[in-house]
């Protein structure tokens, strides 16, 4: 049997419902070798790993694998079953890179042991929080008040002589979330870098279960307040999922408006910021920051609110749009990637500006394969992925945009990114606008019980939100920020350069610090 035999036996031997294949009950002898020879032999991108708590169900806890099937559209399921005595297994960051901060959340989170893992440190929990503490087992109460602690987190670092340490953070002068930075230099030059988040984790996992998707929606939708729209359509999805329920085509239209206008919004924010802010060329911040006020005051005037919330629910959109709204979001947004067009030929043209951003903060395409980074960065270094194309949602099966990649990857190539991404997103705006169908944006939804996993191309990258209902409230909720997967890129990234780079290499990739820190 060849290859792609094996992985047709494979996906025959699951349970499939929809475009999800899942291969339940992998021993857990048979797990990581098999979740090997998936990444090694089919060269199947890991997407996620999170656990699960099933003690009460009496079987103990889960290891559960995310693989994409991109070729053919699909997501490949992989699960295993831990005993609630020893929960552990074979580490799959051994052989499989993109895993390592997944099994370490696993450890920090459920207590579950990733056997031989290269780097065992906590993750969510360093410095102040107890040891042996594992607030999403389910017999962790969401408002355990823990006890301060002082356990020691060992930063990596590098002796010799003329190796200084620099510590960056995690308070910043800028208004921005809390995150930690240790560089180890000799003179100007980064030698390591190495970065340290979740210092302010807000239980959202864990406040989630329990909750209605009535009432779980706010929680999701200020999961990271620029990915608003996001997050909420992923979650919606997976509900949709569950529940058979099949979304108008005009709302699948309109949920894809809204997302390539919080596309526009933050490329907008960007390409002003990784040029002006992340180098001096002050001219593309000020502009860039008052085009984006255009598109901001435009969310406001449709939406009742900044940020692209309230508009997507489950089984569709809240409301449909009035003629002279749609007027209003095609005149805006053509003003906005106009001027945004315009700023960036302005800053292609500028010697000074090119030299600053070519040849920074380079991700290697081998590099951002290992990471399994996601989105802009990934693309910018010749990963040619996106959800919109590879696992169709929404109206994009007829809609879809051009998918841009560069070789290079370095910051110039994902700044020019962002604005060939804005073009497109127009496009598809534009033809949203135009569309004569009336029809009705939302149907009831009755939620059943059951599992799903929701998808969506957001600005930054792949998002996934897998729900779990049980009893008709949500029992296990992971939302996926594609933020998780591409900070640890900075250790790759920021050696090389030179100490005032890594805020250019910082805003090429603008990462949130909420959408990981859950």
């Amino acid at each position: 049997m060849n290859a792609q035999e094996i992985l047709h036996t494979i996906k025959l031997s699951g349970h499939t419902h929809g475009s999800l294949v899942t291969l339940e009950s992998v021993s857990p002898e048979w797990f990581t070798p098999l979740c090997n020879r998936l990444s090694a032999e089919f060269k199947l991108p890991l997407s996620l790993l999170y656990a699960t708590d099933d003690r009460k169900e009496g079987k103990g806890f889960g290891i559960h694998v995310l693989f994409a099937l991109d070729a053919s559209h699909e997501w490949l399921l992989v699960e295993t079953t831990l005993s609630e005595e020893n929960p552990s297994y074979e580490s799959l960051t051994k052989t499989i890179m993109e895993a390592h901060w997944y099994e370490r959340y696993a450890m920090d989170m459920f207590g579950i042991k990733a056997e031989g893992h290269p780097d065992p440190r906590r993750l969510v929990h360093h410095e102040n929080v107890p040891a042996n503490t594992h607030p999403l087992r389910k017999d962790f109460a969401w408002n355990t008040k823990m006890e301060h602690a002082n356990e020691p987190y060992p930063m990596h670092h590098i002796e010799g002589e003329g190796i200084f340490e620099i510590p960056v953070g995690p308070i910043h002068a800028g208004v921005i979330e809390p995150g930690h930075f240790r560089f180890n230099v000799a003179g100007e030059r980064i030698i390591t870098l190495e970065g340290k988040l979740f210092f302010t984790h807000k239980g959202v996992e864990k406040l989630l279960e329990g909750k209605t998707v009535a009432q779980a929606l706010p929680f999701i939708e200020r999961i990271s307040g620029d990915m608003s729209a996001s997050h909420t359509l992923a979650f919606a999805q997976a509900i949709e999922q569950i529940s058979s329920v099949t979304v108008p085509k005009r709302a699948q239209e309109l949920r894809v408006l809204i997302t390539e206008l919080e596309r526009i919004t933050m490329h907008t924010f960007d390409i002003g910021n990784m040029a002006g802010n992340g180098t001096g060329f002050t001219v593309e911040a000020a502009h860039g920051f008052r085009v984006k006020e255009k598109i901001m005051r435009l969310s406001e005037r449709v939406f009742g609110n900044r940020f692209w919330r309230g508009f997507v629910v489950p089984g569709g959109v809240s409301k449909t749009l009035s003629q002279e709204e749609l007027l209003d979001i095609v005149k805006t947004t053509k003003e906005v990637v106009q001027e945004m067009e315009d700023l960036f030929q302005l800053g292609r043209h500028s010697d000074g500006l090119r030299e600053r951003l070519e040849t920074t903060g380079v991700l290697a395409k081998e590099v951002a394969v290992a990471f399994g980074a996601l989105g802009l960065p990934a693309r910018g270094s010749g990963v040619d992925r996106d959800v919109r194309r590879d696992h169709p949602y929404a109206a994009y099966a007829e809609m879809q945009p051009e998918v841009f990649t560069f070789e290079k990857g370095d910051v110039y190539a994902r700044w020019k990114l962002r604005a060939l991404e804005m073009v497109e997103s127009m496009k598809l705006i534009e033809k949203i606008c135009a569309s004569k169908n009336d029809g009705s944006v939302r149907v009831d939804v009755h939620v059943k019980d059951g599992m799903a996993i929701g998808a969506v191309e957001s600005w930054r990258g792949e998002l996934l939100n897998v729900v779990y209902v049980r009893n008709g409230v949500i029992a296990r909720c992971v939302p996926r920020d594609p933020s998780f997967c591409n900070w640890a890129l900075f250790g790759a990234i920021g050696p090389g350069n030179i100490i005032p780079d890594f805020p250019l290499c910082n805003k090429s990739l603008n990462l949130s610090y909420s959408g990981t820190d859950l």
